[in-house]
């Protein structure tokens, strides 16, 4: 696979990661270790997550367990290009997606209900970044959705 590869964890000893979908009838299993966490501004990435950029881990060899649900998951393949994803038939959340032809698995970070102890490697197609993508840190933040004083 032509990409860059960032070890991130020092130990070697393969993890077991679970995750789920938003309605719960799907669950899934990861047993291995991620080999990079990517955020990626692709213009088919903001399409398919409705927000500024996907929040993606990859492994070359890991495995995927579907626990619960394997039916209810739905893969879909843009045509032409290598844009893939995978998600619930329900509730449509975003789910591990297993590329045959490019032999690895892509797993939607938000998919995980198991702490994820990487950081992102790397952020991808910038120069397709959202317009409205810029300065972030300077608008407020809060803790839960705001009240509005009547």
């Amino acid at each position: 696979m032509n990409r860059y590869v960032y070890q991130q964890e020092e130990d070697l000893v393969d993890k077991k990661y679970f995750g789920s979908c938003l309605c719960g009838s799907v669950q899934f299993e990861i047993e291995g270790n991620f080999d990079s966490f990517y955020l990626c501004h692709c213009k088919h990435c903001q399409k398919d997550t409705g927000s500024a950029h996907a929040a993606n881990v990859f492994s070359e060899s890991a495995i995927l367990t579907w626990r619960k649900g394997k039916e209810c998951v739905k893969p879909y393949n843009l045509p032409n290009t290598l844009h893939s994803k995978s998600f619930c038939i329900d509730c449509g959340s975003a789910l591990p997606n297993q590329s045959e032809d490019l032999d690895f698995i892509v797993v939607p970070a938000g998919s995980l209900d198991s702490i994820l102890n990487i950081r992102p490697s790397a952020h991808l197609f910038v120069s397709s970044k959202a317009s409205w993508e810029q300065d972030l840190d300077c608008i407020p933040n809060f803790e839960k959705l705001p009240v509005q004083n009547d």
